[in-house]
Parts: C-alpha cells; sequence; structure tokens
C-alpha cells in the first residue's frame, strides 16, 4: 500500500507538472480527459504504475481537475486564490477506487485490493446499502483506515412534537432553549501539556533524522487523539438531541471570523462548534427532523419575553429586562430567542415566551 500511495503521489505532481508546463509554454489548458489519454504513455515512463489498479489513476487525475476547479472559482469569486501544490513526501495520504466493488471487496474481516492482495481489517461497523466507492487513507501515525462511500435510504425516526433552541458558547458547549446545558470537555486543552512536551522533545532531534521522525509521530498521535474525543463527544451530542426533537434550531455562525479573535481563537477552535452543526444537519435530515440556521444578531440582547434589546457585556451571565422584569440565564435567553426565529423561518406561529 506504501508502493501504491507514493505512486499516486508521484503521477498527482507529474499531473499538476502538465497542466503548469502547458499553460506557462502553450497557454493551453488540460482538460482531465486529456490527462487521462496521457496514462499509458506515463505508464512506460514509470513501469511501477502497471502495479497500480486503473481506475486509481483515473481517480488521481480527477483530484488534480478537482483542485483547478476549485482554485478558478476562488480566483473568479475574488478570494485568495491558493495554486494547487506539488505534494512532497507524506503529504499524500490516500487513493480511491472509484466505481466498488470493482478493484476492492469486502469478504467478512478480509479486504481484497486489486494488484495489492488481502488486507485483514477490524470493521467499525456493518455496512448498509450498496458501496459505491473505497478510500484506503493513512494516518501521520501510520495507521490505515478505509472508507466505504455508499448509497442507501434513511430510516426516519418516530415523529416528535417537541422543538429546541440552541446556543453554543465557551462558558457552557451548548445551552439548550428548556435550560439544559451541555459542559464543554476542552479536550485540546486537557491535552496541551502533553502536546507541548512531544513538541519540545521533537524540536531537539535533528531534522531529517530518524529520531525526530519517531518525535513526530507522538505528537501526531497526540493531535489524532484530541481529534479523535472530539468527534467523539459531537457525535454523541448530535445524536442524543436529533433523536429527542422534532424542530432543531442553531445559530448560523461566522466561525471563520470569529477566530481571527487571537484571545478566543484556541478556545473556539476547541469547541469544534462547525463540526457540531454539520452533523446536527445530516443527522437531521436522515432521521426526517426539521433543521434550521438562523441569524444570531441580537439574540443574546434581546428579552425572550417581551423583545426588550439592551446591550450585554460578556461578564454578565444573567439576563435581566428592565421592562418586563424578567431574569433568566443568558445563554438560555438567547436559546429561546434562537428558537423563536426558527420557528418563523419553518413558518410557524412564533414562540409564545414562557415567563420563568
Amino acid at each position: 500500500m506504501l508502493q501504491t500511495l507514493d505512486d499516486c503521489r508521484w503521477l498527482y505532481n507529474h499531473l499538476l507538472e502538465q497542466r503548469k508546463n502547458a499553460w506557462e509554454e502553450r497557454e493551453e489548458s488540460l482538460s482531465l480527459y486529456d490527462q487521462i489519454y496521457t496514462l499509458p504513455k506515463i505508464k512506460e515512463e514509470r513501469p511501477s504504475l502497471k502495479e497500480v489498479h486503473s481506475q486509481v489513476l483515473q481517480n488521481v487525475a480527477v483530484r488534480i481537475d478537482l483542485a483547478f476547479k476549485a482554485f478558478f472559482r476562488r480566483v473568479k469569486a475574488g478570494e485568495k486564490p491558493g495554486y494547487p501544490r506539488f505534494r512532497g513526501s507524506g503529504r499524500y495520504d490516500s487513493f480511491t477506487y472509484p466505481q466498488a466493488p470493482s478493484g476492492c471487496k469486502l469478504m467478512g474481516n478480509l479486504l481484497y485490493l486489486s494488484k495489492i492482495g488481502k488486507i485483514r481489517v477490524v470493521l467499525h461497523r456493518p455496512i448498509e446499502g450498496t458501496p459505491k466507492n473505497c478510500t484506503i487513507r493513512r494516518l501521520p501515525t501510520g495507521k490505515w483506515f478505509v472508507t466505504f462511500s455508499c448509497e442507501w435510504e434513511p430510516t426516519p425516526l418516530p415523529e416528535s412534537h417537541e422543538e429546541v433552541g440552541i446556543d453554543v458558547g465557551l462558558h457552557h458547549f451548548a445551552v439548550l432553549s428548556n435550560g439544559e446545558k451541555i459542559d464543554n470537555p476542552r479536550f485540546f486543552r486537557q491535552e496541551e501539556q502533553a502536546l507541548a512536551k512531544a513538541q519540545r522533545l521533537m524540536c531537539k532531534e535533528e531534522k531529517g533524522t530518524p529520531p525526530r521522525a519517531k518525535r513526530r509521530k507522538v505528537v501526531a498521535r497526540v493531535h489524532e487523539r484530541i481529534a479523535w474525543r472530539r468527534e467523539n463527544f459531537t457525535h454523541q451530542e448530535s445524536r442524543w438531541i436529533v433523536d429527542r426533537y422534532g424542530i432543531i434550531a442553531v445559530e448560523d455562525l461566522e466561525v471563520n471570523r470569529m477566530v481571527h479573535n487571537r484571545c478566543l481563537a484556541k478556545s473556539i477552535s476547541d469547541a469544534a462548534w462547525i463540526q457540531f452543526t454539520k452533523l446536527l444537519a445530516w443527522k437531521a435530515g436522515c432521521a426526517a427532523r426539521r433543521f434550521v440556521k438562523v441569524n444570531p444578531a441580537y439574540t443574546s440582547q434581546t428579552c425572550s419575553q417581551c423583545g426588550h434589546r439592551q446591550k450585554l457585556p460578556l461578564s454578565e451571565r444573567v439576563y435581566s429586562c428592565p421592562c418586563c422584569r424578567a431574569e433568566l440565564d443568558r445563554d438560555q435567553n438567547a436559546a429561546l430567542n434562537i428558537l423563536a426565529l426558527g420557528r418563523q423561518c419553518l413558518g410557524l406561529t412564533p414562540l409564545e415566551a414562557t415567563r420563568l
């Protein structure tokens, strides 16, 4: 598999060089099929490519084509383009069989890969639906994973009439409109000292030496452990919410802009709001739940009982309304406003504020 991965990386760089030279020398734009037609000649130049499944090589050309399409899309949108880059050793980590079961087949706990052979696997869960493609990926820690993309029909959950608005934050990971709170686990903060120690030990080793490569794996393992714990947490919490509520309203946050605040960037990234929201949307869609994102503007400053709006500094954790005398947790107040906006977006009767 390492040889296949290295051949795919070489082909990726070669096809990228083809496109770059074609434009610089002849101002010619090569298409996906122009490059696929050159694969037989490239195999003569590099015989080891003959030991790689043909559709895997074609998928490398597809990846190059997608990279350039994304580049030109960003150019047209006026964003920072980011020209496709050549991949060095260790910077290309996966290859794909795009037409499963052609070239790949799962038989019990054995995975058959064309041109590679049989590999023993540990199944995370049984495959549901019809497999469409198979991707083999190598992590920086040296672990190998296989992912099957399947075509399947989701099973809706039993209907639920409960509704919830969710306000995410840093003090608590999330506060629900009914007052329930989900604690912020702060996985990165828990592992920060272990990560710093591993990085210091790695920096003491000379670059390019086996000891540094060994220390680098230790650093990658700490990052991997943080990512796995965070992903497991967001999966569990999103599943619990989708199973319970029929209408789910969340804030449509611009997290990429929020992390520009250097004082909060690390904590915001550690909270994984985007990952949580994406999982909620995906699971709600599969379960036939109603999921909606709302504009977060003024949700913390507006009274959920009477609609009065006032400035509220971050240090104040209780919302006290001078008009209706309501007092409640500021995050729960925001969650109630989010739910009310969500109901309006869905065309439902506006939520009547419950006096607490």
